[in-house]
């Protein structure tokens, strides 16, 4: 479904090149982590894929082949006929993400606006189901709310409804929980992989924590300066890693962080 060939991102202002010629693939309902530390290339890598990043200033080389089509280099009109119909996007925090002037309820509809002809009543009748898929209290009622009425957990659930509201074929998650708790952290995680598992949903989930990737993925991705350093499943990469960059991420996280990841001992 998706693949990337040997991506190059060069930030032009500085020369800097943050990805060095990766290569990934995401078969459709997959679910991959792309790990790393800040600064690996990670975030960059799921901007790029997005189609987020400034393309003023950045050099790209290489292939994203969605379904075979090369959307690297589309138009930015191509690029948002592809985004949020066939990519969705769950962002770090979640605030950042929501207008804070719109009402909740209008923000999910959003995608349905720009890429369907539903007419009003469709969109909010879908909008509420998406609400209620995702967990949301009383979607009539938090329909009308505004985001700072919600609490974080609430917020995170509602940009993932505005993500799957159309199906997209891949959902990438930037860090998605990051900025909650780690009981709220779990729900979310659980959600993600639900959704997927019912809706054959591809799943990139971009981390730095190889706890949160243990706990949602089925196959990982190691980055490390701007290169893939090693890949495999999760478990098998967890249990044991051949990378010396991937043991000492492994070797960082805390015996009872790791042993809440899976519920036993390692």
């Amino acid at each position: 479904m998706l693949e990337i060939r040997d991506l190059h991102v060069t930030f032009t202002t500085t020369g800097k090149e943050a990805v060095k010629g990766i290569d990934l693939t995401i078969q459709p309902g997959e679910r991959v982590g792309l790990v790393g530390e800040s600064g690996s290339g990670k975030t960059v890598t799921a901007m790029t894929l997005s189609g987020l990043i400034e393309r003023s200033i950045v050099q790209l080389s290489g292939q994203v082949l969605l379904d075979g089509r090369d959307i690297l280099h589309c138009s930015r009109a191509e690029l948002r006929q592809v985004h949020g119909r066939e990519i969705g996007m769950v962002f770090q925090e979640p605030m950042t993400s929501l207008n804070p002037l719109m009402r909740v309820g209008e923000q999910i509809e959003e995608t349905l606006r720009i890429h369907t002809h539903r007419t009003p009543a469709q969109r909010k009748a879908l909008a509420l189901e998406a609400m209620a898929q995702v967990g949301l209290p009383d979607p009539e009622t938090t329909y009308y709310k505004y985001p700072h009425q919600l609490s974080g957990g609430q917020r995170q659930r509602a940009i993932i409804a505005s993500a799957m509201i159309i199906l997209p074929k891949l959902l990438i998650c930037d860090e998605p929980t990051t900025a909650l708790d780690v009981t709220v952290q779990k729900q979310i995680l659980d959600l993600l992989r639900r959704l997927s598992e019912e809706y054959h949903v591809a799943v990139l989930l971009i981390s730095h924590d190889m706890t949160v990737v243990r706990r949602l993925c089925e196959n990982v991705a190691v980055m490390y300066q701007g290169r893939i350093v090693e890949r495999g499943r999760t478990e098998d990469i967890f249990r044991h890693p051949q990378d010396e960059y991937t043991r000492r991420l492994i070797a960082a996280i805390p015996t009872r962080k790791r042993h809440d990841a899976t519920g036993k001992d390692n």
